[in-house]
């Protein structure tokens, strides 16, 4: 049986919507990621506009979050100081990626500016999480600790000035950082229809130095502020989020988020990063192959939002 979309103007068969939602969110729940990366691409490759894809996209991910979120609280595996933090400067970010959203889909450069963003950014963050995550691989086989990621070692970033005490990730330092990380995933949310976890799960990792055990919450409860925003201003200053969309993405997600987390408690560590880093690339390579190869039709028609 298939629905109409009124803003996305077309028909879809419900069980494919609701299974991208259920796939997605299990990936959430699974990796502490919002999804977004992957269900963007989704729809666009299904036939939903990109505008549309991205702005619905972030409704998903709010409440696919907040399932997950719930779960990693109950475990007690999230700083809420620092994910109220990061969530400060998301918040600025997101108005800023809002209006940015609306210029570029009034020039109607969206659709490329959207593939070619996603591209840059997974083929950097997938490559750089695979090449970690094998030598940690490597590491643990033959004995070893995993190299270059406990807590307590300090970057330059950690010498900056207006420091606070974030006791459940036992870090003592400058709240720049985490507030510029956040403000650069509230872009990335509006802009490109994505929670940003795949951003800021190796950022709080690897430049934060944040314990592995505390990341996956954090990010979480991070995103669902952010994409709550979102989901707002992309309602109210562009119309783009389609709400039948989105219900039909929800359903699924939340289902899905719970089942993910359950399974990532099977994995260690250095598994859920190799094999995140291997989804990252995968959808990049995709995405690549969709901006380099000549399609079928050379030319269409559409009509360009005044």
């Amino acid at each position: 049986m298939e629905i109409y979309l009124p803003i996305a103007e077309m028909s879809v068969h419900w069980l494919i919507i609701l299974g991208m939602g259920a796939a997605v969110g299990f990936l959430s729940g699974l990796f502490g990621v919002g999804g977004g990366f992957l269900l963007t691409p989704l729809l666009i490759f299904y036939g939903v506009p990109s505008a549309v894809a991205v702005a619905t996209t972030a409704s998903h991910i709010t409440a696919s979050s907040i399932s997950g979120a719930i779960t990693q609280w109950r475990k007690r595996a999230l700083d809420l100081k620092m994910g109220l933090v990061m969530s400060g400067g998301g918040l600025v970010g997101t108005v800023f990626g809002v209006w940015l959203f609306g210029v570029m889909r009034r020039s109607g450069q969206m659709d490329l500016v959207v593939s070619a963003s996603y591209v840059v950014l997974l083929g950097t963050v997938g490559g750089i999480m695979l090449n970690e995550s094998l030598g940690a691989l490597r590491a643990v086989q033959g004995g070893a600790p995993p190299p270059g990621r406990r807590s307590g070692q300090h970057l330059w970033l950690h010498g900056l000035p207006i420091k606070m005490r974030f006791r459940e990730s036992r870090l003592y330092i400058s709240v720049i950082p985490p507030i510029v990380i956040g403000f650069f995933v509230g872009a990335l949310s509006a802009i490109m229809g994505i929670g940003g976890g795949f951003v800021i799960v190796p950022a709080m990792i690897y430049l934060l130095r944040m314990p592995t055990n505390v990341v996956m919450g954090t990010s979480l409860f991070q995103i669902i502020i952010v994409t709550a925003a979102t989901t707002i201003l992309q309602a109210t200053s562009n119309f783009a989020v389609d709400i039948v969309l989105a219900l039909f993405l929800i359903v699924g997600g939340v289902v899905g988020a719970q089942l993910g987390v359950r399974a990532g408690e099977r994995l260690r560590g250095e598994q859920l990063r190799l094999l995140l880093a291997l989804l990252v690339l995968a959808v990049a390579i995709r995405l690549l192959f969709g901006l380099v190869v000549e399609p079928g039709e050379l030319f269409s028609v559409a009509t360009v939002a005044p």
